[in-house]
């Protein structure tokens, strides 16, 4: 059965900053469909100054993975809307959250916490992400030892509940560690986090990146 995934972006960067358009002329929506779809996966994409942000009853109710790509504008999203995909999630959808998403009244709503407070850096450090649970799905073809380049630092401590599961764990130059890749149950639905995916960085489009977040 296909896939049917929705990403969701606030895409306010990529109109408003060129060296960020140049990174993702297509937006980081459009990014990070196009692999999807070369993964077989039925994609749309969402993005913030849509009505109702592009997620109507209709296109939630025909998403299995909703993708929610979030930075400056976490206070514009209305809260009906958060409700509702709240609701969905709890009634059986996935949700990735990607990045400075983790501040998301959405996953702050799932986590029941100020999820917003961690360490952060941007000095474009190397990061070093470690698969700390070979047997799980999402790293299913992936080397237990992922190096990107250049990063934003996420540091800890994080605040976030105890993860059900605890897949990556980042190390940085500066010697932070960070909780980058976490998962809970919610309901019927599940719900994690990847913290790859700055947009000032290329990390979005690595092909490690892309096969880690091809994975049901």
């Amino acid at each position: 059965m296909t896939i049917k995934v929705t990403v969701w972006n606030e895409y306010l960067h990529e109109i408003q900053f060129k060296e960020i358009a140049a990174i993702y002329p297509k937006g980081i929506h459009g990014c990070i469909a196009e692999f999807l779809e070369k993964a077989g996966m039925e994609v749309q994409t969402a993005t913030l100054e849509q009505p109702e942000h592009g997620l109507t009853e209709e296109v939630l109710k025909n998403t299995d993975v909703l993708i929610w790509w979030g930075h400056m504008a976490h206070d514009r999203v209305k809260d009906e809307i958060v409700e509702r995909v709240y609701r969905r999630v709890l009634s059986g959808m996935g949700l990735i959250v990607l990045h400075s998403g983790h501040a998301s009244k959405i996953f702050q709503k799932l986590c029941g916490t100020d999820s917003g407070c961690l360490k952060w850096r941007e000095d474009g450090e190397k990061e070093i992400l470690w698969a700390v649970d070979p047997g799980h799905p999402i790293v299913a073809g992936l080397e237990e030892m992922i190096i990107i380049p250049q990063e934003e630092m996420y540091g800890e401590h994080f605040n976030i509940p105890q993860p059900d599961e605890q897949v990556f764990i980042s190390w940085f130059e500066g010697g932070e560690v960070f909780r980058s890749g976490c998962c809970w149950h919610r309901g019927k639905g599940k719900c994690s986090t990847s913290a790859p995916a700055t947009r000032r960085s290329r990390s979005t489009t690595s092909r490690r990146f892309k096969r880690s977040s091809s994975t049901p």
